[in-house]
């Protein structure tokens, strides 16, 4: 088995921006930095306190949005922001806990 490359990874806010959840970097950036981001890699949650945050395939995010509760687990990193049909294959949402 081969361990997946460094490069399999993407900024917090990129990916944020290219699943749509923020019209603009700026946005998702300014959201990491209050710390309203968990993320849950490998079994330990941690909050994304920084937009530069790595995140990678398989990581599970949850953050209130617009008065709702968004759990998502990261499907893909995505090459760009594309409409929102391609946005929606980034993610799978999961069950709020």
């Amino acid at each position: 088995m081969s361990e997946p490359a460094p490069t399999e990874a993407t900024r917090a806010d990129v990916w944020l921006w290219r699943a749509r959840f923020f019209k603009t970097r700026t946005l998702a950036a300014d959201f990491i930095e209050e710390g309203r981001i968990r993320l849950t890699r490998a079994g330990h949650e941690n909050r994304v306190d920084k937009p530069a945050r790595s995140l990678k395939v398989g990581d599970a995010l949850v953050f209130a949005l617009g008065g709702k509760l968004i759990a998502v687990k990261i499907e893909s990193l995505g090459e760009r922001r594309g409409p929102p049909k391609e946005a929606r294959t980034l993610y799978s949402t999961l069950p709020a806990s």
